[in-house]
């Protein structure tokens, strides 16, 4: 009777240990890591970079889905970070705006106020997501924060001298165009030139999987978003992910003669929780 007794109690100590191990993960993966903002570096090796553009530094951030976990304190502290890094150029990947956000008049102004705040060198650019595609805000959110609106449309990025670069950018597929007729106009751009045109190409678009129904791919970095990637993980890999990012959802791919890098997304979608997937942005700097 002893020995059964100390068995029984031995399996309650166990069973007991298991659940307050799931609920300190629990609690963490909710209250914690969601909270969290760190940054990924990356050298991008140019091989026909001029010197002026040596060093050249580009910050990615996506996915913030704001108004679900990240707030206006959350903002403050990403925008006090990327200034810290004195980026040349920023891009925002979508999804600023989570879906189920009540948005009104303050809440317009307060992202826009405080986008507003990130100072770069040579610019700041954006692309919506599924998710912005509710708001009719986003546009002067956008604007008011002094980002361009780079959907489906592109620009040119000089620095201290006469050799540049194109930076282009599709709007999410949500609206059911496809990548070929949303980038035709920077294609028809970079594809006019027979020389002195621009030494390198970047490209920000929201959900990466659409990249490989691009037929005249003359992008030499693609930087994209919306896989969170996977936003709750195991040692195996991502537990769920979204259309559109079920192919392409780690952290950088080679595709031919293309770079494709997915943000990890600062925010949490659907569910308030992130586990083992601390919530990021990237910085590329641009090397020989």
């Amino acid at each position: 009777m002893a020995k059964r007794k100390k068995k029984k109690i031995k399996i309650i100590k166990n069973i007991l240990k298991v659940i307050l191990l799931i609920a300190l993960v629990t609690a963490y993966g909710h209250f914690i890591e969601p909270k969290i903002i760190t940054h990924k570096e990356y050298n991008i090796k140019i091989e026909n970079l001029t010197s002026n553009f040596e060093g050249f530094k580009i910050v990615h951030i996506s996915d913030i889905h704001y108004g679900r976990v990240f707030d206006k304190k959350q903002m403050r502290k990403l925008i006090n970070s990327i200034n810290a890094q004195k980026p040349d150029i920023v891009v925002l990947t979508g999804d600023l705006i989570d879906k189920d956000t009540k948005i009104n008049e303050n809440i317009v102004k307060e992202i826009s106020s405080e986008l507003a705040k990130i100072e770069t060198v040579a610019g700041k650019y954006a692309i919506n997501g599924n998710h912005d595609l509710k708001f009719d805000e986003w546009t002067n959110i956008i604007s008011n924060s002094g980002f361009k609106n780079l959907n489906n449309t592109y620009d040119t990025i000089y620095k201290n001298g006469y050799n540049f670069m194109v930076i282009a950018g599709a709007s999410t597929f949500k609206d059911k165009q496809s990548i070929n007729d949303k980038l035709k106009p920077a294609l028809d751009y970079i594809n006019a030139f027979d020389k002195d045109g621009p030494f390198y190409n970047i490209l920000i678009m929201h959900e990466p999987d659409y990249i490989d129904d691009l037929i005249d791919n003359k992008f030499n970095l693609i930087l994209a978003g919306h896989s969170h990637a996977g936003q709750t993980r195991t040692p195996f890999g991502p537990i769920i992910l979204p259309n559109g990012a079920t192919k392409y959802y780690e952290s950088n791919y080679k595709l031919e003669n293309s770079d494709l890098y997915i943000s990890n997304g600062l925010g949490v979608s659907s569910y308030n929780f992130r586990l083992f997937n601390t919530p990021s942005y990237n910085i590329y700097k641009l090397t020989k």
